[in-house]
C-alpha cells in the first residue's frame, strides 16, 4: 500500500541524505540540498523558479526533474470556534482531512497518516471507513504544509506561531504506517525548516503494543493510547486490536515507555459512553490500572454520528467520573467540544468522499502535547 509516482520524483517528502543523493544525481554539490532544504521547510516554496540563491541553470534542472507536490484543498471549512477542516486531495484522487484547533496564541494540527482505517473500532466514525492505503511522508508533511499556508505562517517563525502542536490522531493508525509517519516527522522536527520540537508532538496509537518502544526511541514524541475501557472483554468490542495486543500488555509497554515521566505524562482518550464504560467502578479500576504510570487521561464526551450505536454519558456522570480519577491522584480534564458544526472531532474524521457532504455534527479535538 504505497502512494502513486508521481510525474518527476517529489522532493518534497525526502530525507536531507536523499536530496543530497538526488542533486548530485543533477551534478550538484551536497551544500546545495541544505539551500533546497531551507527553501521548501523554512520559506515553504513550491516553486523551483522563486529559489533565487540556486543558480538559474539549477533551477532548470530541478524543474525538468522533480515535482513539489502537497495535497490539494477540496474543501475548507472553519467552525464558528475557530477550528478549521481541510479536505485534502492526493495525487491518486483519495481524500484525507486534517483539522486544526487554535487556542488564544497557538494551536495544535490533527494529522492523518492513512486514508481510511482497518481498526474498526465500534465508537469512532472513521473507522466505518475502509483502509484504502498509507499516506507517504510527503503527503503527512504537506498536511503541515497547507495549514501553514493558510495562516501565513512563511517563513517558519522561531516563536509565536499559531501551529505550535502536532498532534497525530487523524485518520489511520500511525503505527501502521510507522516508516512513513517517522520519515514525515522528523522531517517536521528538522531544526532547520518546520523545526515544530518533539516536545510539541504528540502521537496517537490504539495499542500497536510492539511498536511502542520504538516510537519513544527513534522519535521521542509524545505517546497518547485510545484506551476508552478497563476490561478486555468491553474493550475487545470497542477497539478490536484489543483482542490482539490486550489490556496488560498495552499498558505493560506504556510503563516502558523511553520518555515517560511525572513532566512528560502519556495521554490516555476515554470516551464516554452511556452506560458502557462509564460507571464509577469503571472509574475506580482506570485508577488502579494507571496508578504506577506518569499518566492524564483525557475525557471525551461522545459525539453521535450518522449510524452510531451509542450515546454519551450524562454531564453529572462524567464530571463524577473525573472527580473519582482526581481523588485517587490522577488528573483526569473533560475535553471541552471543538468544531461541533463541521464535524471535525477526534475519532469523526471521514473522507467527504465516502460521506454525503455538509452533515453537522459534534466533536472535540484537545490541543495536546508539551510545553501548551
Amino acid at each position: 500500500m504505497s502512494a502513486p509516482n508521481l510525474i518527476g520524483p517529489n522532493v518534497i517528502g525526502m530525507s536531507r541524505a536523499e536530496l543530497t543523493d538526488a542533486l548530485a544525481a543533477l551534478g550538484e554539490k551536497p551544500f546545495r540540498a541544505k539551500q533546497l532544504w531551507h527553501w521548501i521547510y523554512h520559506r515553504g516554496e513550491r516553486d523551483f523558479a522563486a529559489m533565487t540563491s540556486l543558480g538559474a541553470p539549477l533551477r532548470e534542472k530541478l524543474a525538468a526533474a522533480h515535482s513539489l507536490q502537497v495535497p490539494e484543498i477540496s474543501l475548507e471549512q472553519k467552525s464558528k470556534d475557530g477550528t478549521r477542516k481541510w479536505l485534502l486531495r492526493t495525487q491518486d484522487k483519495n481524500e484525507v482531512e486534517a483539522v486544526f484547533i487554535p487556542e488564544e496564541d497557538r494551536g495544535a494540527l490533527c494529522v492523518s497518516s492513512q486514508v481510511g482505517c482497518t481498526l474498526a473500532c465500534t465508537f469512532c466514525h472513521t473507522g466505518t471507513q475502509k483502509l484504502v492505503r498509507n499516506l507517504s511522508a510527503a503527503e503527512m508533511v504537506g498536511q503541515v504544509m497547507v495549514a501553514r499556508d493558510s495562516y501565513g505562517e512563511w517563513p517558519s517563525p522561531s516563536g509565536g506561531r499559531m501551529l505550535s502542536n502536532i498532534v497525530m490522531m487523524g485518520m489511520g493508525e500511525p503505527l501502521f504506517n510507522y516508516d512513513n509517519v517517522a520519515r514525515a516527522l522528523h522531517i517536521i522536527m528538522d531544526g532547520d525548516g518546520l523545526a515544530i520540537s518533539k516536545r510539541r508532538i504528540t502521537l496517537s496509537t490504539s495499542g500497536v503494543v510492539p511498536m511502542i518502544e520504538r516510537v519513544g526511541a527513534e522519535l521521542g514524541v509524545g505517546l497518547a493510547i485510545s484506551l476508552h475501557a478497563v476490561r478486555d472483554d468491553l474493550r475487545d468490542e470497542l477497539v478490536p486490536i484489543n483482542r490482539k495486543y490486550p489490556i496488560a500488555e498495552l499498558l505493560a509497554a506504556c510503563r516502558s515507555y523511553p520518555t515517560a515521566s511525572n513532566a512528560r505524562r502519556i495521554t490516555f482518550e476515554y470516551v464516554m459512553l452511556k452506560g458502557i464504560n462509564d460507571s464509577e467502578a469503571d472509574a475506580r479500576e482506570l485508577a488502579r490500572l494507571l496508578k504506577d504510570i506518569p499518566a492524564k487521561i483525557n475525557l471525551i464526551p461522545f459525539n453521535k454520528w450518522p449510524g452510531a450505536g451509542y450515546d454519551c454519558s450524562t454531564a453529572a456522570k462524567i464530571k463524577r467520573f473525573s472527580q473519582t480519577l482526581n481523588e485517587a491522584g490522577l488528573t483526569a480534564p473533560i475535553r471541552v467540544p471543538r468544531g461541533r458544526d463541521i464535524m471535525a472531532a477526534c475519532g469523526q474524521l471521514k473522507s467527504a468522499s465516502q460521506r454525503a457532504r455538509g452533515k453537522n455534527d459534534t466533536g472535540d479535538i484537545e490541543l495536546l502535547a508539551e510545553e501548551r
